[in-house]
């Protein structure tokens, strides 16, 4: 899973699906780690519209393109790392439960370990962190992994690991305190889940 905004794909995909990945990959990438100097440039060109998806991605481009990644990485920081914590804890388990390393990670674990997906050596957060999880699902939608990447098998993932809790999460780094860069992105991600629960439902 590469910290880029680019998808490879394994496997031949739709344009709406390739469009999926990617957003799910971006998120991914800006979670998991501050963004570097060439992100922010290629975030700084990203287009949008009227609608609420679009609306984020004009914000987040008027945003990037006047933060540089020193400032970047300290609200990440803020955000996310702090002394002792951050402000926000992005993990399933905590979401749903009040506490880090519950039953959401043993669930999403064993769900990996059936999909023959593997952590990564050198990521060191807990599985059930929202940007792993962005990450695993722009794979699955790409075919990546070994298991199965139709609809029905993204839609199984999404509900049992994403549908409770990321739209929550989302909306509190909208709302952050310490959210400037990442409050349109928190926006994105409020629209992305929004737009892919209502696409699973009718599934």
């Amino acid at each position: 899973m590469s910290n880029t905004a680019e998808i490879q794909c394994p496997r031949s995909i739709s344009e709406e699906d390739r469009a999926r990945a990617q957003i799910y990959q971006l998120l991914g990438a800006l979670l998991v780690d501050p963004p570097s100097n060439e992100l922010l440039k290629g975030l700084a060109s990203l287009q949008g519209d009227e609608t609420p998806l679009g609306s984020a991605c004009k914000n987040l481009a008027a945003l990037a393109e006047r933060t540089n990644p020193y400032d970047a990485e300290r609200e990440f920081n803020n955000l996310f790392v702090g002394l002792g914590r951050g402000e926000l804890l992005p993990y399933a388990s905590y979401y749903l439960t009040g506490f880090l390393n519950e039953k959401p990670l043993a669930e999403l674990r064993t769900d990996l370990m059936s999909r023959g997906i593997k952590s990564r050596s050198d990521v060191k957060e807990p599985e059930d962190h929202i940007g792993t999880l962005c990450e695993i699902m722009a794979g699955i939608i790409t075919g990546e992994f070994p298991c199965d990447s139709g609809l029905p098998s993204q839609k199984a993932f999404f509900d049992a690991h994403l549908a409770k809790w990321a739209a929550l999460f989302f909306t509190d780094l909208e709302e952050a305190q310490s959210a400037i860069f990442y409050a349109p992105i928190g926006s994105l991600g409020r629209a992305f889940m929004a737009v892919e629960a209502d696409a699973f439902a009718i599934q």
